[in-house]
């Protein structure tokens, strides 16, 4: 169970608004039957429109992606031996991948499915629902504007989430998400239709679909407000008050989490739903679930079993991967407990797992950590995830911490970034993101490679086109630099407003804290200066910039 952290308040599980009991889908069991094969199948790689969406096939096609045997629908005849079954079985849904059934029956009648030639093993994923405590939800805070500030004054309280990524110079380059589809699994989504600052979306006919995998049906806006919260951070869109990272892209919002109970069959449900997402051409997905844990008498994981091969969710999101969609799921809030490390399908290889930071870029005390237990490096990337902003079902905005923040946050971002480089796969996407983040040249298992911007990484891109510099550097209050990385040309500062008009005090500090350049400027009136520097070993660098009482810094690379 992945935890998250609202309002200063650690719960686990997920608060807010909830299903009432009798929607818990723990109280009927759930098995998830696999099939020996395909054979006989109606379907064809040869017509892949029969099964997948126009929109789908282009995605395969712009990334050389085949339509593999594995994309086949699950063989109808299959299902109608399954569904024949005495016993009154119920078929859920299908899995293409796993060519597998969900089936809803007793244990009897599942002994009679499993007899059948056409089916290589069954694995129940629920057995009883347990109804948790009532948990505490966000506190509600009012979005901290400041008038002052013309850019922070139009994001409100996602001002600096946003900027932290290079989201504002992102959507003043005009790349706010515009034809990119992003499908949100979460556990409902209470209040998103009703949001003023949401609703963009409707009058803009951005809500392409939303879909059940809990209860059934196409139902979204009930259940538990952890969606809500998330969805916001990337659609909201109401100048003046709160703006989100990718707040013109098209969304698909899909329930797959129950909170009265934590059984794998969350997990077969977030399967379904990205299969879903894969017919339904969906760019990105954006996860802030988690697994380790689940309810008596289902197994939990272990941290063997993050090793990007075991859990559904796990082979489900390596799967969605593999069919040409950028995977964006939060790491996991088990930093400061014995877990400690990432959860599924965070361990998932060729996806985003994001940490969390804090404003300043500092690790979230519960990011939880890598590697896999194979090795690799986990988190892939962070953002901001301690006291973000996000929104409430009645609207109102407070900040809570979470990596299930983040993980939207950069998930809106990558959506942007995919749409100024169309031209890249979904892997390219997160190989540009992750060697221009701040940790490209030193990765770690805290925050992976580092935060990404959006900047950063567009102008590595680009070297003969770069974004203008106001576009690429920071904003009125905060100290910026570029370019950024650096090669052998010269810096260039630009200055806040707090330190314009001052003597200036500039050091350099390498990765160890060590001062390797320090220079005087004279007051100037200018906000951009030029910062005259030695060559520059290869590494992640902290620029220091003093006047008076007043400091401010900016990291870079040198590459």
């Amino acid at each position: 169970m992945l935890k998250w952290v609202w309002g200063g308040l650690l719960a686990a599980g997920l608060s807010g608004l909830a299903a009432p009991a009798a929607q818990a889908q723990g109280q009927v069991r759930r098995h998830l039957v696999y099939l020996r094969d395909k054979t006989g199948t109606p379907y064809s790689v040869a017509q892949p429109q029969a099964f997948l969406s126009a929109r789908a096939v282009a995605r395969r096609t712009r990334q050389g992606i085949a339509v593999l045997p594995r994309d086949l629908p699950v063989n109808p005849a299959y299902v109608t031996q399954i569904r024949s079954v005495a016993g009154n079985p119920r078929v859920v849904y299908t899995s293409r991948w796993f060519n597998a059934v969900l089936v809803s029956c007793d244990s009897a009648t599942l002994g009679r499915i499993s007899a059948l030639p056409i089916v290589r093993r069954a694995t129940t994923l629920n057995r009883y629902s347990q109804t948790p405590a009532p948990i505490a939800p966000p506190i509600q805070v009012p979005p901290a504007v400041n008038r002052t500030q013309a850019t922070r004054a139009q994001y409100g309280p996602a001002y600096r989430q946003a900027l932290q990524i290079g989201a504002t110079a992102m959507h003043d380059a005009g790349y706010r998400g515009d034809g990119m589809q992003i499908a949100v699994f979460d556990a409902g989504f209470p209040g998103v239709d009703q949001i003023p600052a949401m609703q963009p979306v409707y009058l803009e006919n951005r809500l392409a679909s939303t879909r059940n995998f809990v209860d059934g049906g196409t139902s979204v806006y009930l259940r538990n407000s952890h969606g809500t919260n998330c969805v916001s951070a990337i659609a909201a869109n109401q100048a003046g008050f709160y703006i989100g990272t990718a707040p013109k892209a098209t969304f698909h919002l899909c329930i797959t989490e129950d909170v009265y109970s934590e059984h794998p069959v969350e997990e077969a449900n977030w399967l379904a739903a990205a299969e879903y997402a894969d017919s339904a051409g969906v760019d990105v997905i954006s996860s802030s679930l988690g697994y380790t844990e689940f309810d008596a008498p289902s197994p939990s994981y272990t941290y063997a079993d993050m090793n990007g091969r075991t859990a559904i969710s796990t082979r489900a999101a390596t799967f969605a991967a593999r069919v040409g969609m950028l995977v964006v799921n939060a790491a996991g809030n088990e930093g400061d407990d014995p877990w400690h490390y990432i959860s599924a399908p965070a361990d998932a290889d060729s996806i985003m797992s994001v940490g969390a930071v804090d404003s300043l870029g500092n690790r979230a005390y519960f990011s939880s950590y890598g590697p896999t237990s194979d090795g690799r490096i986990k988190p892939t990337l962070s953002a901001m995830g301690l006291a973000a902003a996000v929104l409430a079902p009645n609207g109102g905005a407070f900040r809570g911490s979470g990596t299930s923040y983040a993980c939207p946050i950069l998930a809106g971002m990558a959506a942007g970034f995919w749409q100024a480089n169309p031209t890249l796969t979904a892997q390219q996407v997160i190989a540009a993101l992750r060697s221009t983040a701040s940790q490209a040249n030193n990765p770690d298992n805290s925050l992976g490679y580092g935060i990404p911007n959006f900047v950063t990484a567009y102008n590595a891109l680009h070297p003969t086109a770069p974004l203008a510099a106001k576009a690429s550097s920071a904003t009125a209050e905060t100290l910026g630099l570029y370019p950024n990385p650096t090669g052998d040309g010269p810096l260039t500062l630009v200055l806040p407003a707090g330190l314009q008009g001052q003597p200036l005090r500039v050091r350099v500090l390498d990765a160890r804290g060590a001062v390797v350049l320090q220079q005087q400027l004279p007051a100037t009136s200018s906000r951009e200066l030029p910062l005259r520097t030695a060559r520059l070993a290869k590494g992640a660098y902290t620029c220091e910039v003093s006047a008076g009482t007043s400091r401010q810094t900016v990291k870079f690379v040198q590459q």
